[in-house]
């Protein structure tokens, strides 16, 4: 018995009343913080590099730019001081082997062409970058007195752009009949031109047959 009227128990939550977990909200996770900027594709000048100093210790203001990318040093040397930088290249920094010779067209600069110089050094397991900037018409000294494998790799360059290299034992056209008009790689050069009269001589169709 009681003396009093009953005491009314609050309702219970249908998930308590089947002995469910009460759900638990996980915190908001904190915000990510800002990504750093990506770094420049090409680095910062590289005076303070030992390899650099040594250039322009040697070279003064022939050394126009130098720079570092992936810890590989890039330099850009006059073009009246290339052969004698690839002399010191080979000769003092050991860099003994020629990999590759290319240029890059630049139409509307004043010096039009960079010519590029890939080198590789045995002893120190290294690479070196050369550039110097060349103009329409102005010739380049050839570096096959330097590095043999530049025999070949000039002549490319002027079968493909029409640098003029003196001093090469060689030079003509290496992948286009010597006779062919213009230079494919060149920004001018429309992709789908073609020497039509080469063509039509040679091979007896007129052009887009």
């Amino acid at each position: 018995m009681t003396n009093g009227p009953e005491e009314k128990q609050p309702p219970v939550p249908p998930q308590a009343a089947e002995g469910a977990a009460t759900p638990v909200v996980p915190p908001k996770p904190a915000a990510a913080p800002p990504k750093p900027p990506a770094p420049p594709k090409e680095g910062p000048v590289a005076w303070d590099n030992e390899l650099v100093q040594r250039y322009r210790a040697r070279f003064g203001e022939a050394l126009r730019e130098a720079w570092t990318d992936r810890k590989q040093a890039i330099l850009v040397v006059s073009l009246d001081h290339l052969l004698e930088a690839a002399q010191f290249t080979r000769d003092d920094e050991q860099f003994d082997l020629l990999t590759d010779l290319t240029a890059v067209d630049w139409p509307k600069r004043e010096k039009r062409f960079d010519l590029v110089l890939n080198l590789y050094s045995f002893s120190k397991n290294g690479r070196l970058r050369i550039k110097a900037q060349v103009g329409e018409g102005e010739p380049a000294p050839s570096v096959t007195g330097i590095w043999p494998t530049a025999d070949w790799l000039e002549r490319e360059v002027y079968d493909m752009f029409g640098i003029v290299f003196s001093g090469h034992p060689n030079l003509k056209r290496l992948l286009l009949p010597e006779e062919w008009e213009g230079f494919p790689l060149r920004k001018d050069y429309d992709i789908l031109q073609q020497d039509d009269a080469w063509v039509r001589e040679n091979l007896g169709i007129e052009s887009g047959q």
